[in-house]
């Protein structure tokens, strides 16, 4: 059954609550808040929420905490903040391993989504610089200028993500020597505004493009193909092309985890456990923000008929 044809769908978050009610909470659980940390893309934001509200019907007190993507690990060390729902090995294992190191960080495991996070343009541009994909396309200077805009020229632009999501695309053009400038997008909206507007008018633009997410289904476009991630791209300059520094290759694919205070364990066993067992693939993750981003539908509602129609599967992660 979708959301869309079960009976609480249409009563949003608050509404499903309400008639679904909360478990007491566990004896072995603490009645402090856990803590869990939201950031700037909307499948973040959904996904955070919705195991949010899965631990509320468990009767655990949640509490929703802005951070930092990358920034956040300190806090999670601490204790200060419990659960992170989204680290993407494409961007966020380095950090996630630092923590983990330290013993006070643990892995909860995968989300059930695979993240590719790459350089990505419309097929439209093949035609202007015709050795794409292949990231040595991109040095020929014809090709660069066709991606060009009046504060880069001659140099191609590159718009990349939220200067908190990492990624090192500045590294990537120093090692590769690519005729281009990294400018990034202040938030998400914007960066994928941009795309609209550009793709609208078959304009140039190059730009960071992640799945899951709808862009990659809306538009027609290809991913860069750089020079293929290993751990020693990013670490030993004698790797690749450019023996004299690293990141000289694309970003890593893989797992989306969840991570976060190694604590939750004894704190919050129950809790523990749930987001061991919470598991999304990147469809039902990509029909989410399709529908907020797309549709215009709040995260509390698209969360809200997601629990709706999933009842059995979410009070197994619970137990019940």
């Amino acid at each position: 059954m979708t959301a869309r044809q079960h009976p609480l769908a249409a009563l949003g978050l608050a509404g499903f609550i309400a008639a679904a009610g909360a478990l007491p909470l566990s004896a072995a659980d603490s009645t402090d808040p856990i803590k869990l940390t939201l950031h700037d893309w909307t499948g973040q934001l959904i996904t955070t929420q919705l195991m949010g509200e899965v631990l509320k019907q468990a009767g655990l007190n949640v509490e929703y905490v802005q951070a930092d993507y990358l920034a956040q690990f300190a806090g999670l060390e601490t204790g200060d903040l419990h659960v992170a729902m989204e680290i993407w090995e494409t961007t966020g294992r380095e950090a996630m391993d630092a923590a983990t190191a330290t013993g006070k960080v643990e892995v909860f495991g995968p989300t059930g989504m695979k993240a590719k996070e790459e350089w990505w343009y419309p097929l439209y541009m093949k035609e202007k610089c015709p050795g794409l994909p292949n990231w040595e396309a991109l040095k020929d200077p014809a090709c660069a200028e066709a991606f060009a805009t009046a504060e880069t020229a001659p140099k191609g632009r590159y718009l990349g993500g939220p200067v908190t999501w990492g990624g090192f695309d500045e590294e990537r053009v120093a090692a590769l020597d690519l005729p281009f400038e990294v400018i990034h997008a202040g938030t998400d909206a914007a960066l994928f505004a941009e795309l609209e507007s550009a793709y609208q008018r078959q304009a140039p633009v190059l730009l960071w493009i992640y799945a899951p997410h709808w862009a990659p289904a809306k538009y027609e476009g290809e991913w860069i193909e750089f020079p293929e991630y290993t751990a020693a791209c990013y670490t030993d300059p004698a790797w690749g092309s450019n023996t004299s520094a690293t990141h000289d290759c694309g970003k890593p694919f893989g797992e989306i985890w969840k991570a976060g205070w190694a604590g939750v364990k004894d704190t919050w066993p129950t809790a523990h456990k749930a987001i061991g067992a919470f598991s999304i693939d990147n469809a039902e993750m990509g029909a989410m923000i399709t529908e907020v981003d797309l549709n215009g539908k709040s995260i509390e509602e698209v969360v809200g008929a997601w629990m709706a129609a999933n009842e059995g599967r979410w009070k197994g992660w619970i137990g019940q």
